[in-house]
């Protein structure tokens, strides 16, 4: 994706991050369909490439909605390599439960309350703790820093994730997938923040050493 990068060099607390994801979004909004696809198509061949999903047997990853960086083709390509796929579904605490990717058919779409509506997994559920068991954690976001620190949307689903992986003692591959332009210098951070390991965007991967 080409555009104006979004100006972020006060961060703050969380009334910056709110304008930032307001700011990060509005670009986001005014993507074309085409676009979309072909960014889509691109980060699922750089992902691919990584090492960590090269020899994953489990990854946790997501169904991209609108104008996030699409996710599809990527799911499809870590199935055909018969890698076990999981998708999460939104508990109403906005926890994340987790069933497995088996193709299109095998999503269902759920709109939570007034939220954009989700593709979730239409199978048994495995439970919150299924993610325990990933090598590889695939995150949505806004944006990436220098430091490799996420800025989120805000509903705070991944950090519960995040604080579990922690407290069990699991480590996954932290990966989040973005436009180019969401690539910046610094986003806020908070002391319950955790760096991720790598961004994978249409152009290519870049890992973050202090992750």
């Amino acid at each position: 994706m080409r555009g104006r990068p979004v100006q972020h060099d006060q961060p703050g607390g969380e009334t910056d991050k709110r304008t930032l994801r307001r700011e990060f979004l509005g670009v986001r909004n005014r993507l074309t369909t085409d676009v979309v696809g072909e960014s889509a198509t691109a980060l699922a061949g750089h992902a691919l490439r990584l090492p960590e999903l090269a020899r994953a047997r489990t990854v946790a990853a997501y169904v991209s909605v609108g104008t996030e960086p699409g996710t599809r083709a990527l799911l499809d390509a870590l199935l055909t390599r018969g890698v076990r796929v999981l998708l999460p579904a939104l508990l109403p605490d906005n926890d994340l439960d987790w069933g497995t990717y088996a193709g299109a058919d095998s999503l269902t779409e759920v709109r939570h309350g007034g939220k954009m509506a989700l593709f979730e997994p239409s199978g048994e559920l495995l439970g919150p703790d299924a993610v325990l068991g990933a090598d590889v954690v695939l995150l949505p976001g806004l944006a990436v820093d220098a430091r490799g620190m996420r800025l989120g949307r805000g509903g705070g689903s991944y950090d519960r994730v995040l604080t579990r992986l922690e407290r069990a003692g699991a480590h996954p591959a932290l990966v989040v997938l973005l436009y180019d332009t969401e690539v910046v210098a610094r986003v806020p951070a908070e002391a319950h923040d955790r760096p991720v390991l790598a961004v994978v965007t249409p152009s290519g991967a870049r890992r973050f050493t202090g992750s």
